[in-house]
């Protein structure tokens, strides 16, 4: 604890004691890094200081806040959680561990974050970071992939958390893995504990913490067509439960590996031209994009969208819709 009063990163969320807020930073921070969730979190908070401000958005406008930071049903699931707080339980927050598992986006890892830093309840937080630190520092050869795995770590955790500042305890764990006991090129020569660490000492840091379960990447192949008129363009809302699900994109055909593509399939009335492709990497997907254009008439417009079951919208309204960010970068070359 001492290392931690004297090297923690001075973080927004770190001042606050309103669950509200650190929930909200625990939100943004799964599956995204510091660096890039900081200023998100002064956006939202500063858009929705209070979780009554975050309850009364519209889901588009709280998905326009998130552009980029991908993952949106995290998004989703946050305007969700607000408004069956503000709404159902009169704005106040669960105060323990149990209860926040009950939230929609909430998991052990988050439930037991929040009730340690806002409730000090002596639950330990069990995310990456932790893994690695404590398979490290106590030689744990256990596969973390694994669900009694990760029941051996919670139970370990909750032997070893400071019953006085288990909030903190919980953020020294996630600060000494995030700045020192890193995944590649640990710094152990700085490291508070490397005079006590067992994978150090038997010289295991590279083995640990064991993770033999893959990730499986699967490949899609997408197709944006940009039709407009030259000032107005088609747009269409991903209402599926799929990839990018309630943010606007132009319409979109996805094609397998293998089959041929032509435009004179979709809409044989227009040549659509190719110009731009790139690939975009998410957790489970790799998705092949590839954008085409077409410029027609003002009534050729409307009679498309018909066929797309498309909305016309100026490019002024396009900037204020929630879009993915492989549009937004496309979107960007134009303005």
């Amino acid at each position: 604890m001492i290392w931690f009063d004297q090297n923690k990163r001075n973080l927004p969320w770190r001042h606050e004691s309103d669950p509200y807020k650190i929930w909200l930073s625990e939100i943004i921070l799964q599956q995204t890094r510091v660096a890039q969730g900081m200023g998100y979190y002064l956006n939202f908070v500063r858009t929705f200081p209070t979780i009554q401000d975050l309850a009364n958005a519209s889901e588009q406008e709280v998905l326009r806040l998130w552009q980029g930071l991908g993952y949106y049903s995290r998004a989703r699931n946050l305007h969700f959680t607000a408004k069956e707080i503000w709404n159902e339980r009169n704005g106040i927050f669960p105060n323990n561990f149990q209860d926040l598992l009950n939230l929609k986006g909430v998991g052990e890892y988050t439930a037991a974050a929040i009730a340690s830093i806002a409730f000090q309840e002596a639950v330990p937080a069990i995310d990456g970071n932790a893994f690695r630190v404590m398979a490290r520092y106590f030689n744990i050869n256990l596969d973390i992939s694994q669900p009694k795995t990760r029941k051996y770590f919670f139970e370990l955790g909750k032997e070893i958390i400071h019953p006085d500042r288990p909030g903190d305890f919980n953020q020294a764990f996630m600060e000494l893995g995030a700045t020192v006991c890193l995944p590649v090129n640990p710094k152990c020569e700085i490291c508070p504990v490397n005079d006590s660490c067992e994978a150090l000492g038997r010289n295991k840091i590279k083995e640990l913490p064991v993770k033999t379960k893959k990730t499986k990447v699967s490949n899609r192949y997408f197709h944006f067509l940009e039709i407009s008129d030259g000032d107005n363009y088609l747009m269409v809302q991903r209402t599926q439960k799929d990839v990018w699900m309630n943010l606007f994109t132009f319409p979109l055909v996805e094609l397998k590996e293998n089959e041929v593509w032509s435009s004179n399939l979709i809409l044989p009335e227009i040549e659509l031209e190719k110009k731009q492709e790139e690939i975009h990497i998410l957790s489970h997907q790799r998705l092949n994009i590839q954008f085409y254009q077409a410029k027609v008439s003002s009534k050729q417009l409307k009679i498309i969208s018909k066929e797309l079951n498309a909305d016309i919208f100026p490019m002024k309204a396009i900037n204020e819709l929630p879009i993915p960010r492989p549009m937004e970068k496309y979107l960007m070359n134009k303005i």
